[in-house]
C-alpha cells in the first residue's frame, strides 16, 4: 500500500518548462515544484466551479465584454473572499504534509501566488466560459 505522500505526487502532472536552479528562491521554488502541477492538475474543476461561480450569480458574466470579463475573473479570485478560500481548499487539500508544513511558514506570500496562477489559467481559458446553449434560447 503506498502513502498519501506517494498517491498525491504520482497523480501531479510534471511541468518541463518549470526550472528549478540553485539560487532560486524557497517561494519561487514551492511555485514550480508544488503550486503549479497542482493547478493544473485541478484545471477542469477549476473550470467547472468557475462556470457555477457565474452561473450562481445570474450569468452576468455572459453579458459583459471581454475587458470586463477579464476584470470580473480578477475580482472573483481575489476580492470574494468566501470564493477565494474556497479555490484555496481546491489546491492546499492537494499538498502533501511536508508541502504544507512549508507553505504555513510563508502563507501569505504563497496565497498570492497561488491565487495570480490561477486567474492567469481561468483568463487563458476565457473561451470555455460560453453561454450554455440550454439559456440561449431562454
Amino acid at each position: 500500500m503506498t502513502s498519501r505522500t506517494e498517491d498525491l505526487l504520482a497523480l501531479r502532472p510534471i511541468i518541463y518548462s518549470a526550472k528549478i536552479y540553485d539560487d532560486t528562491r524557497n517561494d519561487e521554488q514551492f511555485q514550480n515544484e508544488t503550486l503549479r502541477p497542482i493547478i493544473k492538475m485541478q484545471h477542469d474543476l477549476l473550470i467547472v466551479v468557475f462556470s457555477n461561480y457565474i452561473n450562481k450569480r445570474k450569468n452576468v458574466f455572459y453579458e459583459l465584454p471581454l475587458e470586463k470579463q477579464l476584470s470580473y475573473i480578477d475580482n472573483a479570485i481575489h476580492k470574494d473572499m468566501k470564493f477565494r478560500n474556497s479555490v484555496k481548499g481546491m489546491i492546499i487539500g492537494q499538498f502533501t504534509i511536508e508541502e504544507y508544513e512549508l507553505y504555513i511558514q510563508n502563507s501569505s506570500a504563497l496565497n498570492k501566488r497561488m491565487m495570480n496562477i490561477v486567474t492567469e489559467r481561468l483568463i487563458d481559458s476565457i473561451q470555455l466560459f460560453k453561454l450554455p446553449e440550454v439559456l440561449k434560447a431562454v
